[in-house]
């Protein structure tokens, strides 16, 4: 076989595998092995940290919402650190201090990570919740979420994060069947031990477990790895449902798939150790599986198109494979301009996503190897 066609059948075998085929694994691994959550109905202290820049659209929904939580009003804290908002984001956070909601006022801004090790230093709580300055829990979010900690090898524990699509946008409609993929790779994973990645809007972890970060790095995917490394378990609790409105602007979802590729592709740098599969066996296979292949599909993605293209006159099947691609693209392209009613849209949401994300993925790769970092974003524009 040609140097070329080792290219084509790896790049097929690469985005088949990382897209179809772990997913397809877990299942089956899942039919012969399992670790199931003890859950129970507990009551442990929380506290609640909501890191918040410039969120004055937001934030007195977010506070009412959690403080509507079903969950005993004594056992409950709840923290807003305001990262240097110039709005009227403490204002408005200071209006529900005699319900005891804390305001802790970052200066200068320093970024959401350094954020939530200030807010966790402060809470003298048993488990700490992460929750975004616009995520809206269920009523039983909360209960959901710590009902896993009567376990005492769970760790930490995720919600369902469900996006609120309003006006049918390609990119909107890509992101929640993305969502839903997402949440059934966790399913799958939490079944078999723990997961790989969270959302960061409806987390919770215990006090003892959290370590502090840098303010460079992410702690959705950060915090959640030293876990699994201190010996705890990842879990998914498809029961505690985060509802939030998705970005239906390509700019603005673009930029921010490519900060959070950049920030994951770091964290994935600092906690190496877990890639391992001597040292962390199943684990550093789905890690491996579900996030360093993933975020680096853009390499065979490129690579089948270009082979594909150099290898058309060999083979039908090679002109076919890039005939297939030239289609799957150009609806792409046609999607992004389609009107939102029409089905042309809807049947491009998902291809599209797809290009945004591996194209964001790229992006962040090349500034990972030229050594950016980034701490500071605003919220929902990237």
């Amino acid at each position: 076989m040609r140097l070329l066609d080792v290219f084509f059948w790896g790049s097929v075998a690469w985005i088949t595998y990382v897209y179809l085929g772990y997913p397809f694994l877990l299942a089956c691994i899942g039919r012969v092995y399992r670790r199931p959550v003890r859950r129970a109905t507990i009551e442990p202290s929380v506290t609640i940290v909501i890191a918040a820049f410039n969120e004055e659209a937001h934030i007195a929904g977010t506070i009412r919402n959690k403080l509507d939580l079903d969950y005993p009003s004594s056992k409950l804290q709840i923290i807003v650190v305001s990262d240097g908002s110039s709005d009227r984001t403490d204002e408005l956070a200071r209006q529900f201090e005699k319900s005891g909601v804390r305001l802790i006022r970052q200066i200068p801004r320093q970024g959401k990570t350094a954020a939530l090790n200030q807010a966790v230093a402060a809470a003298n709580s048993e488990l700490i919740v992460f929750s975004d300055a616009n995520s809206m829990y269920e009523r039983d979010a909360l209960r959901r979420m710590v009902a896993n900690f009567a376990d005492p090898a769970v760790g930490y524990v995720t919600g369902k994060m469900v996006y609120v699509n309003a006006d049918g946008s390609v990119v909107g409609d890509g992101c929640t069947a993305y969502m839903r993929y997402e949440n059934a790779l966790r399913s799958l994973e939490s079944e078999l031990g723990s997961v790989v990645g969270v959302d960061g809007g409806i987390d919770a972890v215990r006090r003892e477990l959290f370590v502090p970060m840098r303010a460079d790095q992410l702690p959705d995917f950060v915090l959640p790895l030293r876990v699994v490394q201190q010996g705890y378990r990842v879990v998914y609790e498809p029961a505690a449902v985060l509802r939030e409105s998705v970005l239906n602007q390509v700019s603005d979802e673009f930029r921010m798939r490519v900060r959070v590729a950049l920030r994951a592709l770091w964290a994935l740098w600092d906690m190496r150790v877990l890639l391992a599969p001597w040292c962390h066996g199943l684990f550093s296979w789905q890690l491996w599986s579900h996030k360093a292949l993933r975020y680096l599909a853009f390499i065979p993605m490129f690579a089948l198109a270009a082979t594909s293209a150099l290898l058309w006159t060999e083979a039908p099947l090679y002109r076919l494979a890039a005939i297939a691609q030239l289609a799957a693209y150009g609806l792409v392209l046609v999607g992004l301009w389609a009107p939102s009613w029409t089905s042309l849209q809807r049947l491009a949401a998902l291809p599209s996503y797809f290009v945004l994300v591996n194209l964001a993925s790229g992006l962040a790769f090349w500034r990972f190897l030229r050594g950016q970092k980034q701490v500071l974003w605003k919220p929902r524009t990237g």
